[in-house]
Order: C-alpha cells, then sequence, then structure tokens
C-alpha cells in the first residue's frame, strides 16, 4: 500500500513526498481511512509508530473544506514538545494549504498565543494547563471545533490532568469526532474514552510493549560507579545520537554539565529550565549541535528524532510503562536501536517487571576492562542464574545472560585516538559502528 491509495489532495500528497514518507506504517494503513470516514477512533500503539500523520493527514484533508480561520480542531496534548512535534507535523504536511495551526502551552507569554487566535487558525494544539487559562479569560472560542484529538492520554492521566480534560470537554460540542490515542490502558483511561467516544472503531498495532527493533541490555552497577560507567561507555561505544534518563531535575542538569566537561556536545533537558531553553535543547539535539541529550521523563515522549541510536536509563524508571515510553525514543520508523539500564540492587524487582513485558530475560552485561572494585553483584548473578533455567523458549534471542557480559561483541570498543574523536566529533562525521554492534540509522 502506499499513500495514494487514501485519495489524498495533491497538495498532502506533495508534502508527503518532500517529508521524505514511503510507505504508511500499520497505524496510518488502518487509521487514515477510518478518521477520513468520520469514525471516532481508539488508537493503541506504541510510540514511533507514526500515528500523529496518522490523525494529521485526514484532518488536513477535512480542512480543505469548510470554514476558514475558526478553530475547527482542538489537539490536547501532555508535554510542551509534544504539542510542538504535532504543531510542526501540521506545519510540514500542511505547507501547500491555507491551514493554520498554533501551539498554546504554558512557560512562555501568552502575547504571541493571543496573537495567533486573534489572526484566525484552523487547529490549536494545547497543553491543559495554558488552554484553561484562555477559556478562563475567553480569549479562545472552541464552539466551533468539529474534532477533538486526545494524544498520549496515558502519559496525561499520569502527569494529573485528567480533571483538565474533564474540565475542557465540557467546552466543547457535543457533535464532534473524537480520536483517543495511547500507549497504554489503565483503569482511569478506559473509563474516560467510554465516556467520550460514540461507537469508535479500535486500532491497535502490536502489543503495547517495545519496539521490536530495539536490543535491551542491562548493567548492574553500584549507585556510585554509575557516572564513572557512564564515560567508559560513551568512550567506547560507537553510536549516534544518545538519549540520557534520570530519575530527577538535579540529576539530569549536573549529568549533563559532567558530560560537557569531558569534551561530549551535551545539553539537559529537565522541567525546571525556561520553555525557550527547553526548545533550544531539543532543537540542538534534533539538527546534531547536540551528540547527547540527558533528560528527565518530561523528554519520554515528545522528542521526534529518528536517528537516536541509544538510550541510556542512568536511573531505571519508576514503572513499566515508563521504561515502554522512555526506550520508544530509539528504533524509531523500524529503524534498529540500543536501551541500555544501569541497575542496583534495590532496581531488581522493576527489571523483573519489564521482563515479565518483554516476554525474555534482560541481557546482563559488563563493560570490557571497566574497574568495577570489590562489586560483586551476587544478587543478580543468582536472577541471571535462574534465567539459564528457564525454557529456551523465554530465553532472549540476542545472546547471553552471564552477568559477566558473555556478549562483548556489542557494546564495540572505540579505543584511544578513536574515542578521543568520538568525543570531539560525535555524529560529524558519525563514527562507524563495529560489525557486532547494530546501526540504528
Amino acid at each position: 500500500m502506499n499513500f495514494a491509495d487514501f485519495s489524498l489532495d495533491a497538495r498532502l500528497n506533495t508534502a508527503i513526498e518532500a517529508a521524505g514518507y514511503t510507505a504508511p506504517t500499520p497505524i496510518q494503513e488502518q487509521a487514515i481511512p477510518l478518521v477520513m470516514s468520520g469514525r471516532d477512533v481508539l488508537g493503541l500503539a506504541q510510540t514511533g509508530t507514526g500515528k500523529t500523520a496518522a490523525f494529521a493527514l485526514p484532518i488536513l484533508q477535512r480542512l480543505l473544506s469548510g470554514p476558514q480561520r475558526k478553530i475547527r480542531v482542538l489537539i490536547v496534548a501532555p508535554t510542551r514538545e509534544l504539542a510542538e512535534q504535532i504543531h510542526q507535523t501540521f506545519v510540514d504536511l500542511g505547507k501547500n494549504t491555507k491551514v493554520r495551526s498554533t501551539p498554546i502551552y504554558g512557560g512562555v507569554s501568552k502575547r504571541p498565543q493571543l496573537a495567533a487566535l486573534r489572526a484566525g487558525v484552523d487547529i490549536v494544539v494545547a497543553c491543559p494547563g495554558r488552554l484553561l487559562d484562555h477559556i478562563g479569560e475567553r480569549d479562545i472560542d472552541l464552539s466551533a471545533v468539529e474534532v477533538l484529538v486526545l494524544d498520549e492520554a496515558d502519559r496525561m492521566c499520569d502527569m494529573g490532568f485528567l480533571p483538565d480534560i474533564r474540565r475542557i470537554l465540557q467546552h466543547l460540542p457535543k457533535q464532534r469526532q473524537t480520536l483517543f490515542f495511547s500507549a497504554t490502558m489503565p483503569d482511569d483511561i478506559r473509563i474516560l474514552s467510554a465516556e467520550i467516544l460514540n461507537n469508535p472503531a479500535t486500532v491497535q498495532i502490536g502489543m503495547i510493549a517495545p519496539a521490536e527493533t530495539v536490543s535491551h541490555a542491562i548493567y548492574p552497577i553500584p549507585e556510585k560507579l554509575k557516572n564513572k560507567l557512564l564515560l567508559a561507555m560513551l568512550a567506547q561505544t560507537a553510536t549516534g545520537r544518545v538519549l540520557v534518563f534520570t530519575r530527577t531535575k538535579r540529576r539530569a542538569r549536573n549529568l549533563a554539565l559532567l558530560l560537557a566537561n569531558e569534551g561530549f556536545n551535551t545539553s539537559a533537558l529537565q522541567g525546571n529550565m525556561a520553555q525557550n531553553r527547553r526548545q533550544e535543547s531539543i532543537d540542538g539535539f534534533r539538527e546534531g549541535k547536540y551528540d547527547i541529550l540527558v533528560a528527565t521523563d518530561i523528554a519520554s515522549r515528545g522528542i521526534d528524532v529518528t536517528d537516536i541510536s541509544h538510550v541510556i536509563n542512568f536511573d531505571i524508571p519508576d514503572t513499566v510503562d515508563a521504561y515502554t515510553h522512555r526506550i520508544g525514543r530509539t528504533g524509531r520508523a523500524e529503524q534498529l536501536g540500543d536501551a541500555f539500564t544501569f541497575v542496583t540492587e534495590s532496581d531488581e524487582v522493576m527489571v523483573r517487571d519489564i521482563e515479565k513485558v518483554l516476554g525474555e530475560p534482560l541481557e546482563r552485561r559488563r563493560l570490557p576492562d571497566f574497574d568495577y572494585g570489590d562489586f560483586v553483584p551476587e544478587r543478580q548473578t543468582a536472577i541471571a542464574h535462574a534465567h539459564q533455567n528457564q525454557p529456551a523458549s523465554l530465553r532472549s534471542q540476542r545472546g547471553g545472560h552471564n552477568l559477566l557480559g558473555s556478549n562483548t561483541a556489542r557494546p564495540a570498543r572505540v579505543g584511544g585516538d578513536a574515542a578521543r574523536n568520538n568525543r570531539q566529533n560525535w555524529n560529524n562525521p558519525r563514527p562507524q559502528r563495529s560489525p557486532g554492534t547494530r546501526r540504528a540509522g
């Protein structure tokens, strides 16, 4: 199947070709005809599957006819980064049309947002808090909304936005098309979807689990050695762009500073940063100015960078869902990627939960030639031995599970001058990965 089969307007097809899209992804193939037919849609898909274009293209097709400069489409997203990403998708795909979109979120001045609203727009992509501010001040008229999109609904629930969503719904017409996208379906989200969707068509792409194009491994390590392990790993591993996740804003800031001082082109992304600084970090990472982005979970959704070769969980996340969304930043658009997670003894329960979702044990590794001192991960060794006793069908197909890292072909060694060049010129030119390592595109 190709995009021409959707019978989209020629202006959209031209933009699709310019954006480099080839064949539709599975969720695009299934969702686009449903949205174009006017059906409510419940979309269940892991991140990185192309769902933004799955609703953007049929929405743009709809807006080519009918009144202009009235808010006919409202898209609600949990984070500023995701709102900007969705807005940019509409800009790119709608560049040959007169359809206008504007993002609305907090942390920045309201003046440009008010100016855009007064000039007239067709699409508003908003975060709940700032949208409610505009509604409260009567700066925005949602009475003509024909299509509502709730994107990353489970994330909005996690962030405590569910009451805000219910308040926003009170200001929308009852007669509308509703598109509801979520990677997981916790009880609150299941109830909300049942309340607001009218005879929806369900589109589910695979299991709600990490993409199959991602290879996973864990590195048992004491807390005090994490910084040294990260520096050694980055010096030894040939990579593309790298996304490092931490649990706290302070650690993200300090770790980014440490890496920058060691000669890596690095930036941070965390909630205490001003919005313009956050956007500069994302844009710089996307455009190659920064090779490493150190982020809190605020970045686990909304970073649309297709060539992230590695996600490194410096701190293991608090939930399996968070793990899924973090590592979903690599292996995007069916490219290959690697997810490395540093784990301490206190992380064992979460490791087991992640393994249940993956359906296989996580490969245990040790970094070659790294000085672990007297660290002996006894409890993790016991777990690894237990995995070896499992049926072969449950074992990983990506290599051994020996905690001591029997599979040393990945990560590839890049030592000496190559390591120094890797720090100085991470992506320009990009180092060549060894034959034993997967290339992420």
